[in-house]
C-alpha cells in the first residue's frame, strides 16, 4: 500500500475514498478504526523504510493495552523490524512504541 512518494494510503477510510497520509517519523493510530490498524501499520512501516527512516514511533495510546498488544504482535513478525520498545516517557511512554527498522 505504501508507494515511493513518501506517502501511504488508507484504503479502508470510512467514506470509501482513499486517504493519502504523509510519512513522518511517527503515526498516531487513534484516528483509525481498530480493524484497520494491522493494514495501516504494515503500510506505514513499508513506506517509512522506503523513505529511509531507521526509527519510527507508533502512537497507540495507553487505555487497557489492547491496541498496544495488537501492534506489538504485528511487529514481532514483520520482516523490516529490527527491534521495538516502549517510547521514553517524554515521547509517550507505554502509550507509544518506538520501532527500529532494518536498513534498506
Amino acid at each position: 500500500m505504501g508507494d515511493h512518494d513518501g506517502m501511504t494510503r488508507d484504503p479502508h477510510h470510512d467514506d470509501g475514498e482513499e486517504v493519502v497520509l504523509p510519512i513522518e517519523d511517527a503515526i498516531d493510530l487513534h484516528s483509525f478504526p481498530p480493524r484497520d490498524i494491522p493494514d495501516v501499520v504494515t503500510s506505514y512501516l513499508e513506506a517509512a523504510r522506503e523513505k529511509g527512516f531507521r526509527e519510527v514511533r507508533l502512537i497507540h495510546g495507553r487505555g487497557i493495552g489492547v491496541q498496544r498488544q495488537r501492534v506489538r504482535a504485528l511487529l514481532e513478525g514483520h520482516r523490516h523490524v529490527e527491534s521495538f520498545a516502549d517510547a521514553p516517557a517524554t515521547r509517550g511512554g507505554w502509550g507509544a512504541t518506538v520501532v527500529r527498522l532494518r536498513p534498506r
